[in-house]
């Protein structure tokens, strides 16, 4: 008779098996293009530097600019290209349900959340892989936060999140005219990314690997 027995560091790599079969399975392309894909939006993060707080803290204060710069120019391309691409056939929606009040009590704390600590879903990875502690203790913070919610969503969460409006996108508003309405948005914000005055805050790192007649601290 033999006996099997299953350790936890087991149960981590079929757990992390499953992920990856989750991504080669469910239509999101091959394993390697995904790489791909987190490798380039790591590396325009990195480019960027919007994984530094005085970015995210900065837009909160109206101290930088380099953050909506990015977010619009990036949702703009990004309508334009998604959605003829969903048109071609070579993608498609995942569209989440309206729910007003949830948004605005969401959006509320997340803003709030984001300018104190300076992050977002999408920079404090980076930053963690850059070895920064304080954005791991968030993480995990973020992580217990959801437990949470999880455990409390049918009690205390889902009455406050309100009522559903349905799952509903910017075309829907305009039959027979979607293919111009979306043209129109992408370009208007992508206008505006440009048309945003570009103001910067630096950290110490930054600005030493600026010259010394570029520096703010010094020009000021």
């Amino acid at each position: 008779m033999q006996i099997i027995v299953k350790t936890a560091g087991d149960d981590f790599a079929s757990r992390m098996a499953q992920m990856f079969e989750d991504v080669i399975y469910q239509g999101h392309g091959s394993l390697v293009l995904v790489f791909l894909i987190g490798v380039i939006f790591g590396g325009i993060i990195q480019y960027t530097r919007v994984d530094k707080f005085e970015k995210i803290a900065g837009f909160a204060m109206l101290k930088d600019t380099i953050v909506p710069k990015m977010l619009f120019l990036t949702v703009g391309l990004t309508s334009i290209g998604l959605y003829f691409m969903i048109e071609a056939g070579g993608a498609h929606y995942h569209i989440k349900p309206i729910i007003w009040q949830g948004l605005i009590i969401g959006g509320i704390l997340f803003g709030t959340s984001m300018a104190i600590f300076g992050k977002c879903p999408g920079t404090g990875p980076v930053s963690i892989a850059e070895g920064r502690i304080d954005v791991l203790v968030g993480a995990i913070g973020g992580l217990l936060g959801g437990l949470v919610f999880t455990l409390y969503y049918d009690d205390i969460f889902k009455p406050l999140m309100g009522e559903s409006s349905g799952k509903l996108i910017l075309p829907s508003f305009f039959p027979g005219h979607e293919h111009m309405v979306v043209l129109i948005f992408g370009v208007v914000v992508s206008i505006i990314a440009f048309i945003i005055p570009k103001k910067e805050m630096f950290d110490e790192a930054d600005l030493c690997r600026l010259p010394d007649d570029q520096r703010p601290d010094k020009n000021s």
